[in-house]
């Protein structure tokens, strides 16, 4: 089970989620656990997938490394056990730097990042524990930097989503797959 509920997949599985499964077996090796929670129910998985391949594969002015970034930042802060993995584990493939992903996993301020690398994370950070403070400053930091507004937007809308799936994952207690642990080491 890839949760603590007893949410079995949907019965029988649609033919547009069991494409999607086995796309992921030929990309990743592996059907993500997250993936197979939202399976029980296909509207829920549709909505969840149209989100999570929007705003981290669709085109954006940030690169996905960011975007990964943003995850691993976010999660840290809220203590995700499974996005920590799945997404540090992202982080290392798509950098190349192992240190960079433990770095993020453990405090994203002890890494040696870009000045608008840092920017982005402090912003997605100060989202997720003070999302009620953040003001014009804070936009005009990230705009400093480089960030337009649509960046802004993609920033905030990463932040966001991960807010919401930290929380479902702690909720249900999702678990990573094993093969996450040791990717990109």
């Amino acid at each position: 089970m890839p949760t603590a509920l007893n949410l079995p997949p949907a019965a029988p599985m649609p033919s547009h989620m069991a494409g999607y499964f086995d796309k992921c077996v030929e990309k990743l090796g592996m059907v993500p656990n997250v993936l197979r929670a939202y399976a029980f129910d296909p509207d829920k998985f549709d909505a969840f997938t149209a989100m999570y391949n929007d705003l981290m594969l669709a085109d954006s002015p940030l690169s996905k490394l960011e975007r990964e970034m943003i995850a691993v930042a976010v999660s840290a802060v809220n203590r995700c056990y499974y996005c920590l993995v799945s997404h540090g584990a992202a982080v290392r493939q798509l950098s190349g730097d192992p240190e960079l992903g433990e770095r993020l996993v453990m405090n994203y301020r002890t890494a040696p990042l870009e000045p608008r690398q840092r920017a982005m994370l402090d912003f997605a950070v100060k989202m997720t524990e003070q999302s009620y403070s953040i003001e014009e400053a804070d936009r005009a930091a990230l705009r400093k930097v480089g960030f337009d507004d649509r960046a802004i937007w993609d920033i905030a809308a990463v932040a966001g989503f991960f807010n919401m799936t930290n929380r479902m994952a702690s909720a249900t207690d999702m678990r990573p797959n094993p093969e996450y642990h040791g990717l990109a080491r």
